[in-house]
């Protein structure tokens, strides 16, 4: 199977349903949406909701509760059971809900119990705590997490979970293991993974993800990859401009591909890189200027600078522009 036909053998069958597997259901742009905190610092559900419900109604495929953009490192586990509870309601079946789960292995599988009772359809494991292990140790990590529940997992490659192709390899053949979400953007590595998995494992159905900060810049590259399935923290603040350069680039579209990539994703990728925490900070910020609410981050992390916030609402409004100006992408 292609990197990027994780689902699509169910487009030769039956049709996808909320009954579907996970793997099955994953098609589209993927929404991570912001967690909301009311002024007082608390959790604000009804704001939290209203941004799910919003995401949905948009155009998101599924949407990944309490993740990186949704703070997890900063809830505590009753709030993260309220979210992604809130989450699951809002859904309904219409789109799977999954839920982050990460720390070390005992909470990860304590997190990963909560968001099953929550409602969840599936797990992305977050790199554990801190520690740089061996790949036996992350192997062992992945594989208890993925035999403590009965969701669905994608392991999240980054920071200090980065796996050689033997080790995916070794996931790919783990029961309850779908997915690799790939955040740390080493194109040969990732080559060499997809290879590996291929050869050694071809019979398995195992999705690959694009989860690099602000992945449309790095979409055209992936898609050489066979990797169609990215996160979208733009889609979180501007679901029009995401959608937009989602459809063009799954349909060849290289002309507006390259509009939006110049004068809005580019832009926007040098100014997220001009504060540290501001791949979560500025996407809160951005939803605050589309007029929701859904209050500041928690610390360590800090709200960007006013200016890069009034920078950010100037890229908003003209990447609005060139959507509205581009033929056929339509908002």
């Amino acid at each position: 199977m292609d990197a990027d036909q994780g689902h699509a053998h169910a487009c030769q069958g039956e049709p996808v349903t909320p009954e579907s597997p996970l793997a099955d259901r994953l098609d589209g742009l993927l929404f991570f949406p912001v967690t909301a905190y009311a002024p007082d610092g608390a959790l604000d559900l009804a704001a939290f909701r209203a941004h799910v419900r919003a995401g949905i109604d948009a155009g998101a495929a599924a949407v990944f509760a309490c993740c990186g953009t949704g703070e997890f490192h900063a809830l505590t586990p009753e709030e993260f059971t309220d979210c992604v509870a809130a989450a699951a309601e809002e859904a309904d079946g219409r789109v799977p809900v999954v839920a982050g789960a990460g720390y070390g292995t005992a909470l990860a599988t304590r997190f990963a119990r909560l968001a099953h009772d929550a409602g969840a359809d599936g797990l992305l494991a977050l790199p554990p705590y801190l520690v740089v292990a061996g790949q036996q140790g992350l192997l062992r990590h992945y594989t208890e997490l993925a035999a403590a529940t009965p969701l669905p997992v994608i392991v999240y490659q980054r920071d200090n979970a980065v796996f050689t192709p033997d080790t995916v390899a070794a996931l790919a053949r783990t029961e309850g293991i779908i997915g690799l979400k790939d955040g740390v953007g080493d194109l040969d590595l990732l080559q060499r993974i997809i290879s590996t998995v291929r050869t050694e494992s071809p019979d398995e159905d195992f999705l690959y993800f694009n989860g690099l900060p602000t992945a449309e810049l790095t979409g055209p590259a992936y898609l050489g990859l066979g990797v169609r399935l990215y996160s979208s923290a733009v889609f979180a603040f501007a679901p029009e401009i995401a959608l937009a350069f989602h459809r063009a680039l799954n349909r060849g579209d290289d002309h507006t591909v390259q509009r939006l990539t110049d004068g809005f994703y580019r832009p926007l990728v040098e100014l997220r890189n001009q504060g540290r925490g501001y791949a979560v900070s500025l996407v809160k910020a951005g939803v605050r200027l589309r007029g929701l609410e859904v209050g500041e981050v928690r610390p360590p992390l800090s709200e960007p600078a006013p200016a890069h916030v009034e920078e950010l609402a100037g890229l908003i409004e003209h990447g609005l522009a060139l959507v509205a100006d581009a033929p056929g992408t339509g908002v």
